[in-house]
């Protein structure tokens, strides 16, 4: 499945809305887009993914990236994810570091 990603900045708060499997392949695309939003000085980010069908542990390795890049100030959460990505996200005991949100 192809990926897509699409980055908001409003008042701030970077909302990245993400579509299709987040893999070795998106890695990439997705450090770009969490660089933009670190660069525009987001004091929020919100990744949408209710349409994230798949979490590879390159991608979990990316939400790692995001919340180092975006620092420890920045609430991060992660809204909508499907069950089977949240799962892969709490068993990797990342809950802990960024809000799962249910849509």
């Amino acid at each position: 499945m192809s990926f897509d990603i699409r980055l908001r900045i409003n008042e701030r708060i970077a909302v990245i809305e993400l579509t299709g499997e987040l893999d070795a392949a998106a890695a990439g695309r997705f450090h770009d887009t969490v660089d933009e939003a670190a660069t525009a000085g987001a004091i929020e980010l919100v990744i949408h993914a209710a349409h994230l069908s798949y979490l590879s542990s390159a991608g979990l390795r990316s939400l790692v990236f995001a919340r180092q890049k975006m620092g420890d100030e920045v609430r991060i959460a992660v809204v909508g994810a499907p069950e089977p990505v949240a799962r892969t996200i709490r068993l990797a005991g990342f809950d802990h570091s960024i809000s799962l949100v249910d849509a």
